[in-house]
């Protein structure tokens, strides 16, 4: 049987109510609209749900116990309109990110802890990994959106460019005699150099540079996150291949210091990459709508935030 749920919304209130009057003002509907609405309920099940008495109508035996049933589903349908006004509001929800240890710590910190600050409803859930294991958590359903350095080539997927970081080599004081001095790439592979894993995309595009210049970029020293490339170099292990930005606190206080070369390095770019075609929670549009409007995410996008060495 196939009933107008519109039919038992007008039933739900003359039964709430306990009068046609008062349903009808609730429906914004006139009483002979209503009084049409509960026959027709009727004539569907055959049966009477109401009778009328001194105060306006009552429940028979059979109406109150399909009133048990329709008041249950208008309690969820209720609670459902509300949680839909939250969702949309950002008042409650999740947001389901993935990205590096870096970019998390170093880049997208304050963004987070703004988005948090103005919908503390939201949930947060951070899932750290490469770019490859990112690429994953996205195509499995794990997160909304990841944060990663681009490019990336995947017809799945759809990257948004949002920020600009400039990668270096550091050292420490170890190496002080080479912080004036000009190096080729030939003199910066005759120094132990240490670079994050295999599977970062810093580092495949640094071993690409090298080998456009016909070098093999071999590290003596391979670490999985930037806190150890950083406080290696610190302790004069080797030279560090970082990015500027996430180390400008140590160059500042001179603990560590920026290896000059003959040739320019190339910025990374980070994107927040999402499916493609491919609907995007209230919370996930939130967040990214938030970084890309922001005052410094914008600036970055021109290239001037980060001023880079020539």
């Amino acid at each position: 049987m196939s009933i107008n749920y519109e039919l038992y919304k007008v039933f739900y209130w003359a039964a709430k109510t306990g009068s046609l009057t008062q349903a009808a003002k609730a429906l914004y509907l006139t009483q002979p609209s209503v009084s049409h609405a509960i026959k027709q309920l009727e004539n569907s099940f055959g049966i009477s749900l109401f009778y009328r008495n001194s105060k306006g109508v009552g429940l028979t035996r059979e109406g109150a116990m399909l009133y048990s049933y329709i008041e249950q589903s208008q309690i969820l349908i209720s609670l459902a309109e509300e949680k839909m006004e939250a969702l949309k509001n950002l008042d409650s929800g999740e947001l389901r990110i993935g990205g590096s240890d870096s970019l998390f710590k170093h880049y997208l910190l304050p963004y987070l802890e703004d988005f948090h600050e103005k919908h503390p409803g939201i949930r947060l859930h951070l899932n750290h990994g490469t770019t490859p294991e990112i690429i994953s958590f996205l195509k499995e359903g794990k997160i909304d959106l990841g944060v990663i350095r681009m490019p990336i080539v995947d017809s799945q997927l759809e990257v948004r460019e949002t920020f600009q970081l400039q990668e270096c080599f550091v050292a420490g004081t170890r190496y002080a005699e080479l912080k004036d001095a000009v190096l080729t790439l030939d003199m910066l592979l005759q120094y132990p150099i240490i670079l994050f894993s295999r599977n970062s995309r810093a580092r495949m595009t640094i071993t690409e540079l090298f080998q456009s210049y016909g070098y093999k970029l071999t590290p003596k020293i391979e670490v999985g996150s930037v806190d150890l490339l950083i406080e290696f170099a610190r302790k004069g292990l080797g030279i560090s291949y970082v990015t500027r930005e996430f180390v400008s606190k140590e160059l500042e206080e001179g603990t560590l210091f920026e290896i000059q070369l003959d040739v320019r390095l190339p910025p990374s770019h980070v994107g927040i990459m999402i499916m493609r075609n491919m609907p995007l929670s209230m919370a996930a549009c939130g967040f990214i709508e938030m970084i890309q409007t922001c005052p410094l995410s914008k600036q970055a996008r021109s290239g001037a935030a980060f001023p880079l060495k020539e």
